[in-house]
């Protein structure tokens, strides 16, 4: 109800932001969701809220219903933007904490985690006047702290390609042990049998990446909207905490050859 999307290979119809979509059931349930991908809404797929709709709709609103209630909508759909923004710092601050860091900043995050929290217990409308942003970036210098500490002395860890370009890219094979992947673009990217441990992917777009065979098992800030986009295979390894994409291939397919540059700087396919 809340976000819009446009006809694309994600959406196979145009919604505006604030009304329903023709899918959308009485019961407030999908009616194509089993059928998604084969109906054109791969996006629909890889959508996840980090539980913010529910919080917005039974903490924020108190269990109020746009149906029954229309006047409540328009702060509802606003205020679920910026909900859905800090259930995401709250999952990373939680995995952070997880991680083996240094008491000082690991009271650091626990601070964070706190004050993230509480800005999610605000009221409809002070949620919908908040400044998002300027906290993103203090929670996201802190996990970039976290990253760099936990990263700190693997193979790949002075290989920096936060926010490049690599749509298409061959990296096939790749030693990314420890790599800095936040924010790239690794759209299509080939990424079979690739070493992704402990490499950072917070915010990194793996829409049609081929991680067939690679290992992401302990790689940093992985979500479950990443590896949905993303194709896999039975070989493919991930974080525990994140769950096998039911259209990835059951079985592990043939594992690629690897090219003689694997690890090397990588060059972009053309398109």
């Amino acid at each position: 109800m809340a976000p819009a999307f446009a006809a694309s290979a994600d959406f196979a119809i145009d919604k505006p932001a604030g009304q329903p979509c023709p899918h959308l059931g009485a019961d407030s349930r999908c009616g194509v969701h089993a059928e998604l991908r084969e109906r054109g809404f791969p996006g629909c797929t890889v959508f996840d809220c980090f539980g913010a709709g529910q919080h917005l709709t039974q903490g924020t609103f108190g269990g109020r219903d746009w149906r029954e209630g229309p006047e409540t909508a328009a702060a509802m759909f606003a205020g679920f933007g910026v909900m859905r923004q800090l259930h995401e710092l709250l999952w990373h601050l939680t995995e952070a904490l997880a991680l083996p860091v240094p008491a000082g900043l690991a009271d650091e995050l626990r601070s964070a985690l706190g004050a993230t929290g509480r800005i999610a217990e605000l009221g409809p409308a002070e949620l919908t006047a908040l400044d998002v942003p300027p906290h993103r970036r203090r929670v996201g210098e802190l996990l970039q702290q976290v990253s760099e500490h936990v990263r700190s002395g693997l193979p790949q860890f002075r290989v920096d390609r936060r926010g490049t370009d690599l749509i298409g890219a061959d990296l096939r094979g790749a030693a990314l042990h420890g790599a800095g992947l936040r924010g790239a673009y690794l759209i299509g990217a080939d990424l079979r049998v690739a070493d992704l441990r402990r490499a950072d992917l917070l915010g990194a777009d793996l829409r049609g990446a081929d991680l067939r065979g690679a290992d992401l098992g302990d790689a940093l800030f992985l979500t479950q909207p990443q590896v949905e986009a993303a194709r896999g295979d039975a070989a493919t390894v991930i974080p525990a905490v994140l769950t096998r994409p039911a259209h990835w291939t059951a079985t592990a397919t043939a594992t690629a050859t690897v090219p003689a540059t694997a690890g090397r700087p990588v060059r972009r396919r053309r398109r």
